[in-house]
């Protein structure tokens, strides 16, 4: 459920994205990710994906995602400008943080906007605003699920948003068997994740 309104209010809040446009959407193959990928193709956009892996590629694929790119094989700046005929895109959203924060903004169009909103690689810290002067003139956000959603209105609105496309079958959340773990082997489980070995949502069993 918060994957899904964490998805909700980066794709229709933090910026609305459109029919037919491009943004990159980092660690498609993540369980918000295959949740985008979904929403993404529900509202008719093309999203483009990061993965680590071939297998990981072929998830955010059948989820929706309309290119991948595998960072381990492709140079990702060069890749991007290649699937966009050279412009880029309007918008990034980046839960990796540390490692890609750079080549995330030379991914961005002019006046383009950065959505960091996670750190699974380390906190993007040091930051000399005037980067974003010279990559372009660009605009970053840090949101949260806690500043998008606190009213009852909010949640009631994200909710039914969100319940209505699970409803109609548009987006489907799968949990692996080998990612479903004992609460007893909760260590293990968030080392797995760490490690970025899993593909989607992990589930903890009481």
């Amino acid at each position: 459920f918060l994957k899904g309104l964490t998805v909700y209010y980066l794709l229709r809040k933090t910026y609305e994205i459109k029919p037919d446009e491009q943004f990159l959407f980092h660690a498609a193959a993540g369980g918000v990710g295959l949740i985008a990928c979904q929403w993404a193709k529900a509202l008719g956009a093309k999203l483009i994906g990061t993965v680590g892996t071939a297998q990981k590629a072929q998830s955010a694929l059948k989820a929706g995602a309309w290119q991948v790119i595998n960072y381990r094989e492709e140079d990702l700046v060069e890749r991007l400008k290649e699937i966009t005929g050279g412009k880029k895109v309007r918008v990034v959203y980046d839960s990796v943080g540390r490692d890609t924060w750079e080549r995330s903004l030379d991914c961005l169009q002019r006046r383009g906007l950065m959505v960091s909103f996670g750190n699974s690689s380390g906190a993007v810290t040091g930051v000399n605003l005037g980067i974003l002067n010279q990559k372009g003139s660009l605009y970053v956000t840090r949101p949260s699920l806690q500043g998008y959603i606190t009213t009852r209105e909010e949640l009631t609105e994200a909710s039914n948003e969100l319940f209505s496309l699970i409803a109609s079958g548009v987006i489907k959340v799968d949990v692996a068997e080998q990612q479903k773990y004992p609460l007893k082997d909760a260590q293990r489980a968030h080392e797995i994740l760490e490690s970025r070995a899993t593909q989607g949502s992990s589930l903890l069993i009481p």
